[in-house]
């Protein structure tokens, strides 16, 4: 197997390259998709954040109230901090039950794990290649305004709430540029793609043990 990390800030590319890469014929996992499963009703995650957090965060289903609780621990670095602690030990055992099923199932699979916040919480799996998308703040609060309607000010706030780019890119083995076109995203995807096909190939050829 042939594992790739990819990170980078909000509406920085991340989605478009991942796509164009499971296009190509990666397994796509998906770390914000992962912390929504292990927060399930009945889960000790969520159970785990009703007793830090008051049986106010959850709906009357049963269910999280993602929106009380992002309010909450948005402006509260020490909350935000608590919740991670409760979440991101699950996201990376689940993370990493799912990654060694893929290896089972297929040892030449390539597997794209696609986590925002690869730096901030020390995700440690055994990547093969860091992946990082890098674009200007403008360019990332231009789409979350225009894309996911925010407003102006909300959207920089939310770019400005995460690590600068240079502490991503101080991990990255590639850095992809995303602040031009679609089309020259997906340029360098594919060109990375030739590269990660050539290093599994060689990895492959390597004697085992």
């Amino acid at each position: 197997m042939y594992l790739i990390g990819l990170t980078g800030g909000i509406a920085s590319g991340k989605s478009t390259v991942a796509r164009r890469l499971v296009e190509h014929g990666a397994i796509h996992l998906d770390a914000d998709q992962l912390a929504r499963r292990v927060v399930e009703p009945g889960s000790a995650c969520l159970r785990a954040i009703a007793a830090e957090f008051g049986e106010g965060m959850l709906r009357a289903d049963g269910t999280l109230d993602r929106q009380r609780l992002g309010d909450l621990v948005f402006h509260d670095e020490d909350a935000r901090a608590r919740l991670n602690a409760i979440v991101h030990p699950a996201v990376r055992e689940l993370s990493g039950r799912l990654i060694a099923e893929a290896d089972a199932e297929d040892p030449d699979a390539v597997v794209v794990y696609d986590v925002p916040l690869l730096v901030e919480a020390q995700v440690d799996h055994p990547f093969d290649l860091v992946v990082v998308t890098s674009a200007p703040k403008r360019a990332q609060v231009s789409r979350l305004v225009e894309e996911r309607g925010l407003d102006p000010i909300h959207a920089e706030a939310r770019v400005d709430a995460q690590i600068g780019d240079e502490e991503r890119r101080a991990v990255a083995d590639v850095v992809i540029d995303t602040g031009g076109t679609i089309a020259h995203t997906m340029s360098q995807a594919d060109a990375l793609w030739v590269d990660v096909d050539r290093a599994r190939r060689a990895k492959r050829a390597q004697p085992s043990g």
